[in-house]
């Protein structure tokens, strides 16, 4: 026998865009669940820096692009996410973020002493006059006292580092009910002749559940290009960049959050490191940039090596003797383009009732379900649900960040 349910809003995908539209969007009133296969932010968000950008890296050659442009206001309104307070009346479409954790409240950018790097760094504070702040000898970080001789360039930048297991904790735990995980179940959808999904389909083993609704949001990452696959939607198609990304661990390491700038013009840092924790109180230095992209042809022991070499380089007063090394991949979902390029800004396709979005990047989330109000209430979709009836599935829960 099937059961069947009705709601407004159905949403698949428990990462950040999932779980942040699905926050904005109950707390407008909508009644929307969100259907997660595993665990939330099992995928691109766990696997994220956790940096709350501005753009810096995409002006590096000199001039700002559009992605900078798009992205340059997000780090103040997370800001201002992370600082609410309950007295305080909130912003249309923000979230009170004050139980996230942040991490560190500066990130910077930094040079050897090669005469291309330091140009390179130039050009990029040029391009972001005001919001990029040369940094004295005397003010750098503890982490650069014992460097010998020319201890480079270093630039504090208005980005900073939020704690993503923290995140989604904060995302989760006000909506947890509406929360489910799928696991075994096999997921398809009904499409009505005017092309709408007229409803979508859960079964497994021992129950079969048809949930009908007003809009259907892929917010699955990776997923989306299953859904839209399986809704029959061929209009809008998904691409991936893949990465090979590092951690290390040692009880003594540092607290670094560090954009090095290579000797060349990529658009991309040579690496970028942001340190993090682990349940047992030992220090985590998180490794990606340059090396992550050019990591993926390389196998475990390959990138790690790689990695290694980089930071014997650049830091040769880093003792990292007897540290636990690991690898992993991850591939970077968003919509395709016909070039490969990377998108500019955070995406949002429609196709009748259904929905399509990848934030692109951490920092553009909030943009994102911006533009998601926005067409619902461009399309009159109002809440309409009088009641919430609990679906019978189990709930997701967040997963840990890799090196718990």
């Amino acid at each position: 026998m099937t059961l069947r349910y009705s709601t407004d809003i159905v949403i698949f995908g428990g990462g950040i865009a999932g779980l942040w539209l699905l926050a904005t969007l109950r707390e407008r009133g909508y009644h929307a669940v969100l259907f997660e296969k595993t665990a939330t932010g099992t995928g691109q968000t766990l696997a994220s820096q956790g940096i709350i950008h501005g753009g810096l890296k995409y002006a590096l050659g000199g001039a700002l692009s559009g992605a900078s442009q798009a992205i340059a206001t997000m780090p103040a309104r997370w800001r201002s996410m992370l600082q609410f307070s309950a007295s305080e009346t909130r912003e249309p479409g923000d979230l009170d973020l004050s139980a996230v954790q942040v991490l560190s409240d500066h990130y910077y950018m930094w040079s050897d002493g090669s005469f291309r790097s330091r140009l390179k760094n130039f050009l990029g504070s040029k391009s972001l006059r005001g919001r990029v702040t040369p940094v004295a000898l005397d003010d750098y970080p503890e982490f650069f006292t014992n460097a010998p001789g020319d201890r480079g360039s270093l630039y504090r930048l208005p980005d900073f580092v939020v704690d993503t297991p923290s995140l989604l904790a904060a995302l989760s735990n006000a909506h947890r009910e509406a929360i489910y995980r799928t696991g075994d179940y096999e997921v398809d959808f009904t499409r009505a002749a005017d092309g709408t999904v007229a409803c979508c389909h859960l079964q497994n083993d021992e129950h079969s559940l048809a949930i009908s609704a007003q809009r259907f949001i892929f917010a699955a990452g990776e997923g989306n290009q299953q859904l839209l696959d399986l809704a029959g939607i061929d209009t809008i198609r998904s691409q991936v960049r893949p990465l090979h990304m590092v951690y290390l661990s040692k009880a003594d390491l540092p607290a670094v959050y560090l954009h090095c700038i290579g000797s060349d013009f990529s658009l991309t840092p040579q690496l970028t490191i942001t340190s993090h924790t682990r349940l047992d109180g030992t220090p985590v230095w998180y490794l990606g940039g340059e090396l992550a992209e050019a990591g993926v042809n390389r196998d475990a022991a390959e990138q790690i090596a790689a990695a290694q070499d980089q930071l014997g380089r650049l830091f040769p007063w880093l003792d990292v003797q007897g540290a636990e090394w690991q690898s992993f991949r991850i591939n970077r979902a968003e919509p395709a383009h016909s070039s490969n390029a990377r998108p500019d800004d955070a995406f949002l396709g429609n196709v009748a009732n259904t929905h399509v979005v990848w934030p692109t990047k951490l920092t553009l989330t909030p943009a994102l379900a911006d533009r998601a109000i926005a067409l619902l209430q461009e399309s009159q979709v109002e809440p309409r649900q009088s009641a919430e009836e609990a679906l019978p599935l189990p709930l997701a829960e967040p997963a840990p960040a890799r090196w718990s």
